[in-house]
């Protein structure tokens, strides 16, 4: 399993406290019960960070042409009408998919077209699960225009845990469905404010992989 390069350094840091802790307490603190534990605790943490920062490589199978993916692993939480006023400036179908602690967390391009617009946020670090976290919680819009000229926002939003939001998307970018637009540490959330007149293709609670679940598609225009 590949690691994201964001996870590289935590990684490392964390062995190395770690092991600090753990060696000490082998040499100088018998019997062998309270090392054992500590050991057990310390592989508990290792394991859940090590698991956070997993990277699979995917690839979109079959034509992409028209469909919108999901951008993120995680579970539907919100499908409704709203109003986008960043990018958009319309009123357009909004889907945002929950990360737990427990999904990866890389971010795809959940569409191949050009980066229009990037704009990071400050905020509040509200549970991502909460509505108003969209507006309120520290965020990153990335806007993008399609071949056929429709355009779509998408939204990083950071939870009550995730304390930095990390965008690789640059305005000029010709983006691919198999490309990482970013990457958020810890528990957090995805928006995509989609066209009025597109076919929602999941629901509500419904599981959705990164990079490789069709959650909609666009009318051609």
């Amino acid at each position: 399993m590949k690691i994201h390069h964001e996870g590289t350094n935590i990684l490392i840091m964390l062995f190395l406290v770690l092991a600090a802790l753990n060696i000490p307490v082998w040499l100088f603190l018998p019997p062998w019960i309270m090392p054992a534990l500590l050991s057990a605790v310390s592989l508990l943490v290792y394991s859940f960070v090590f698991n956070f920062f997993r990277c699979p490589k995917r690839t979109f199978h079959g034509s992409s042409d028209g469909l919108v993916v999901s951008s993120v692993d995680g579970k539907v939480v919100a499908i409704e009408r709203v109003y986008e006023p960043e990018f958009l400036h319309a009123e357009a179908i909004l889907l945002s998919v929950f990360m737990s602690p427990l999904n990866v967390h890389a971010n795809w391009y959940p569409v191949s077209g050009v980066v229009e617009y990037v704009e990071h946020h400050n905020g509040r670090f509200l549970s991502a699960y909460l509505p108003k976290s969209s507006t309120e919680n520290e965020r990153s819009t990335i806007g993008m225009r399609l071949s056929n000229g429709q355009l779509i926002t998408v939204r990083q939003i950071a939870g009550a845990m995730a304390r930095r939001i990390v965008t690789y998307a640059a305005v000029g970018d010709n983006a691919s469905i198999d490309e990482h637009l970013g990457f958020i540490k810890f528990g957090s959330r995805v928006d995509i404010y989609l066209p009025l007149d597109c076919d929602i293709l999941v629901k509500m609670g419904q599981i959705t992989r990164g990079g490789l679940t069709p959650i909609a598609r666009l009318d051609k225009k």
